[in-house]
């Protein structure tokens, strides 16, 4: 273990998912992988090979510099898809590597149009249209001043996907809403149809509506933490298993070790401030995590790791670096014994929804705060 910690990436779980994601979306759907974030905090360079070994050859990022990460990563060439975020300044390296990227605005477009055209290469684009989310994405307007542009400029175009985002399928609450932006959606799809422009794939559906609402699938899916083997929410989950066996498998586990161990007094405060009063005689275990790598300070005298197979208590504020557990009932506990902060060890586990319900975050977020610098290791 070169750093204080190390991140475990299980390789069979992430082929569990797989499988079961083309069983589930079959034949007729391509997958793309969303690897935006550091791949949710897995680590691009660890997964991107993973899922390329599993068969996934279309990848999802938000900027330029992730859709270069992943390009390396590649044993082979596949198709990598930019939703968000290129410098202008970047759009000829994207257009020369054969980068897809998203049109959301009039004003990217007219750059790309005029990089194009400098350089002789056809940008390969995907039309973003605007549904309902109010966020990104061309308006009724602006496709029709698009569609004009671009069939004046054939040269310079490749319409690889038509594609919208839809806003929260995670949830029944959302369900109208959702219900106007599909129907938006086809609206504006058909009206480039009629204006004799055919894009390659359709996609409007992220993990949650694939599942959710079947009918968005269309040609291609944008799966994102399903493929990590988690579900978008509690709710998308019940709502497809009926309470059955979870068929997905976490990919990822988080690991430190003890670097010191402490007896407390009764009546001793235990690490920064008063957060913390030993009530009896007790044993700590001073364990090398904290804030820095996000193990998250709302965790302070409420998260739990395993250590010898038992949930031990976080006392005190976590530090930027350290986090001290209870160790009071190990009564062979020792220094650089193996600490779980997320994962198995025996036949207990610390979830990451343990984090996202105490801390009031997301899984999502949980994942991509974990920093790029902490090891990841593919068991």
């Amino acid at each position: 273990m070169l750093g204080s910690s190390f991140i475990t990436l299980k390789r069979e779980a992430l082929q569990n998912n797989i499988r079961f994601l083309k069983k589930k979306l079959g034949d007729n759907v391509r997958i793309s992988s969303v690897v935006k974030a550091n791949a949710y905090g897995h680590g691009i360079e660890q997964i991107v090979p993973m899922f390329e070994e599993e068969g996934i050859n279309h990848f999802s990022v938000f900027d330029f510099g992730e859709a270069v990460r992943v390009q390396n990563s590649l044993k082979n060439n596949r198709d990598i898809m930019i939703m968000g975020w290129i410098a202008d300044e970047n759009i000829v390296e994207t257009i020369k590597r054969g980068i897809e990227f998203y049109i959301f605005n009039m004003n990217r477009l007219s750059v790309v149009l005029e990089v194009a055209s400098e350089i002789g290469i056809k940008a390969k684009i995907h039309l973003e249209v605007e549904t309902g989310m109010n966020r990104s994405g061309l308006t009724m307007k602006e496709l029709e001043e698009a569609i004009s542009i671009i069939k004046e400029n054939p040269q310079f175009f490749e319409i690889k996907g038509f594609c919208t985002h839809l806003a929260g399928a995670e949830s029944i609450s959302n369900h109208v809403r959702i219900q106007k932006q599909l129907k938006t959606y086809h609206k504006l799809h058909r009206i480039l149809i009629e204006s004799g422009i055919t894009p390659e794939y359709r996609h409007v559906a992220n993990s949650a509506a694939a599942f959710v609402y079947p009918k968005s699938r269309l040609d291609m899916v944008r799966i994102g933490i399903m493929q990590y083997g988690f579900w978008s929410s509690i709710e998308t989950f019940l709502r497809y298993t009926h309470r059955e066996r979870d068929p997905l498998q976490r990919v990822l586990g988080w690991r430190s070790q003890i670097m010191s161990i402490k007896e407390v007094k009764k009546g001793e405060f235990v690490g920064y401030g008063i957060s913390f009063l030993a009530q009896s005689n007790m044993k700590t275990a001073l364990i090398p995590v904290g804030y820095s790598v996000g193990y998250s300070r709302s965790l302070s005298n409420r998260g739990r790791v395993l250590i010898n197979g038992h949930r031990c208590g976080i006392i005190g504020m976590v530090n930027m670096n350290m986090i001290i557990a209870n160790v009071t009932e190990l009564p062979d506990v020792k220094v650089d014994d193996d600490v779980v902060i997320i994962g198995m060890q025996g036949k207990s586990e610390i979830k990451v929804s343990a984090f996202s319900n105490i801390s009031d975050s997301l899984n999502y977020e949980i994942l991509t705060h974990l920093p790029n610098n902490v090891e990841r290791v593919i068991i």
